[in-house]
């Protein structure tokens, strides 16, 4: 064993002496007389697909409210992920476009086994364009939940080995209301919106529109972006509640790529770019229809129902030459799904029981020329997904609560042309998991669950040989976790998770074959989660989070690699100060720990940089006008959120962040 990976496991086993010390201390905190239960005011659809109180889910769930999106600096879903225990994010283009969102370290590979809900609608691509994160802007959003781990592989399938993001959108507000907001800022940014909505006895809805363009900090990262939504939900009196929601989204975008060391040696600068002319567009819509029906008391079936169709097309250039690829994805679910709430003697018990049907047919154009010979290519690729559920949820007592469940999954892939032109997969997810509450809202928990991923339809398929591989597996991932979250007082507490994630035939890239291959050793992901959320005055609020996580490659060829892409450090604290009862202050810090390259799995490369980002907004309310100023990386970072190994030969690339920036802007609501 090397000296330095023996450190390594030092290190992780004085983490773990510390959180067990420190569960202890909680735990031997706790009065023998404890009060009754008190009541919790957030809570969770997306742990179990109805509402339940965080207390009640065996994970790390974390809910990131209205509130808390308004005092952010954030301007999209991604930024306001940043500072969430556990979850790392990465600007690639520099332009806020396109992120790389990352739930308990799976680094290069985060977009497909990370998986994303709108209103409970999975917006994964089968394809590896994974998840455009463009397609709900933050203004539609009425809060964020946050399940990390493997356990929402049982009820939501494919995708979710490191957890489950649920965006979910705003309905109409009581009686009438409408809004509008300008902002402006560096790079040539403008933003603009509205909204109008309100709710009447039976019925309530909410349109929005918002519109964005910006130079970007790089040349060729011109962003224009057009957004449109819709919900509303009406009431057939008590037994039927009718959901219908809808988005339209179009944006062009600059590609201005990466900048290899050897570009910066020749004098470029970090907001250069070699790729002018490469450009992405993107025309995206879907609708969702979701039936409740009510029926015997508490028990409820649901028939939720979407279509998406979305239009990609992108022009990207090299050494090698060019290449223009235009897809159509058409993406229809159906998800039937009962839940009964039912006692079974002084046992309350809830089982949810369902069908999840979805089918993408995609149709791609690709015109290349490479090494000056022109290739034109037409393709038809499809995935067809069933997956079967079920999971019971028992509470023995007030403060045990049991839960565990099963799915069987089953994706048949075809492709044409191609040799052979079908393959199918079929998969089964596990979870099971104990809470205890031991005193007035403070609990603890425990839980294992098996997730999976399927290879998506680029990774099975090459369109050069017009074959599929048909050595490619899905990967499993087993997940134990053990949490505690202890209320100092009601409105402090603080919250500590250690896991571990063993991922077999992890799928990946392969730069040196230049193939989509299964990893031949088992991947470890150790880790330790700290957060805390104190109301430490009437006009002062603290959260902060240290992440710690070991990541290594087990056995087979990059046997004690690390994982590319994945800090071994990550800290965050977000301060929110009510100057006076018009004028609050925010101030929000990012620390990022050093990290192997992107593809870099046999870390012959010297890790990317660590950074510390730092952002403030000042908010000043009064009546029905909101003003903001938003200041991005105040201390003038030249950093790089993303990182490569690239090229031939083989050399560090760069995907430069902005430097200091401010946006700043103005909204009234009616």
């Amino acid at each position: 064993m090397s000296v330095k990976r023996k450190k390594s496991e030092e290190s992780l086993k004085g983490s773990a002496w510390i959180v067990l010390w420190l569960l202890l201390v909680v735990l031997t905190s706790a009065r023998a007389d404890a009060e009754e239960k008190l009541e919790i005011g957030e809570v969770v659809v997306t742990a179990t697909r109805y509402e339940e109180q965080q207390a009640d889910v065996p994970a790390s769930t974390s809910v990131i409210t209205e509130e808390r999106i308004k005092n952010s600096n954030a301007q999209n879903i991604p930024e306001l992920l940043r500072t969430e225990t556990g979850v790392q994010v990465a600007d690639i283009t520099g332009n806020r476009r396109t992120y790389v969102v990352d739930l308990r370290g799976f680094g290069e590979t985060a977009p497909l086994n990370t998986l994303v809900l709108v209103d409970g609608r999975r917006i994964n691509e089968a394809d590896l364009s994974g998840v455009d994160w463009m397609d709900i802007p933050l203004d539609r959003v009425s809060r964020i939940e946050i399940v990390r781990g493997g356990r929402g592989a049982v009820l939501y399938g494919d995708n979710a080995a490191g957890g489950v993001i649920n965006i979910i959108t705003k309905e109409g507000g009581k009686g009438l209301s409408a809004g509008a907001d300008l902002a402006g800022g560096s790079y040539g940014t403008f933003k603009g919106g509205a909204y109008a909505g309100g709710t009447s006895k039976d019925l309530s809805l909410r349109i929005s529109g918002d519109y964005l363009t910006s130079d970007g900090y790089r040349d060729n990262s011109k962003i224009e972006s057009k957004d449109l939504g819709f919900h509303a939900a009406y009431y057939v009196k008590d037994f039927m509640k009718i959901d219908f929601s809808g988005g339209y989204h179009k944006d062009h975008t600059g590609l201005p790529g990466a900048l290899k060391e050897s570009d910066f040696a020749a004098g470029f600068s970090r907001t250069d770019t070699k790729f002018p002319n490469d450009f992405a567009d993107t025309r995206d819509y879907y609708l969702s229809l979701v039936p409740e029906i009510y029926f015997f008391g508490e028990n409820v079936l649901k028939l939720a129902t979407s279509y998406r169709n979305r239009d990609f097309s992108s022009f990207s250039s090299g050494d090698f030459g060019s290449f223009l690829g235009d897809s159509t994805l058409k993406t229809t679910a159906f998800s039937p799904q009962v839940i009964l709430k039912q006692n079974l003697g002084a046992i309350k018990n809830t089982l949810t029981a369902g069908i999840d049907y979805q089918k993408t047919d995609e149709d791609i154009v690709n015109d290349s020329l490479f090494f000056g010979t022109r290739t034109l290519g037409i393709f038809a690729l499809k995935k067809e997904d069933v997956g079967y559920y079920a999971h019971d949820e028992a509470a023995i007592t007030k403060a045990l609560r049991l839960s565990a469940g099963y799915r069987h999954d089953r994706a048949a892939f075809s492709f044409s042309p191609s040799t052979p032109e079908s393959v199918s997969m079929s998969k089964d997810a596990y979870t099971a998991g104990i809470n205890y509450t031991f005193f007035n809202k403070s609990y603890a928990y425990a839980s294992y669950s098996r997730s999976f991923r399927y290879p998506v339809l680029d990774e099975l398929y090459s369109f050069f040989s017009n074959t599929v591989n048909t050595s490619l597996a899905p990967q499993s991932s087993d997940d134990y976790e053990i949490g505690i979250r202890h209320y100092l007082k009601d409105d402090l507490y603080v919250q500590v998770n250690v896991f571990r994630i063993d991922t077999d035939q992890e799928i990946f890239f392969n730069p040196v074959t230049f193939q989509n291959e299964n990893l031949d050793g088992m991947t470890r992901r150790d880790g330790i989660e700290v957060s805390f959320d104190a109301r430490a005055t009437d006009w002062l609020t603290v959260r902060g989070s240290y992440t710690f996580m070991n990541a290594k490659i087990k056995d087979g060829t990059f046997e004690g690699k690390k994982a590319p892409n994945l800090p071994a450090h990550k800290a965050t604290v977000d301060l929110l100060c009510h100057i006076t009862k018009e004028a609050t202050a925010v101030l929000s810090g990012v620390y990022v720990g050093e990290r192997p390259f992107v593809s870099d799995f046999a870390n012959d490369f010297s890790d990317q940089e660590s950074y510390f980002l730092l952002n403030a907004k000042f908010i000043y309310q009064w009546k029905s006008l909101r003003a903001f100023l938003n200041i991005n990386n105040l201390t003038n970072k030249a950093y790089s959120e993303y990182g490569v190994i690239g090229g031939v030969p083989l050399e560090k690339a760069f995907f430069p962040s902005p430097r200091i920036n401010f946006l700043s802007g103005i909204s009234i609501a009616l």
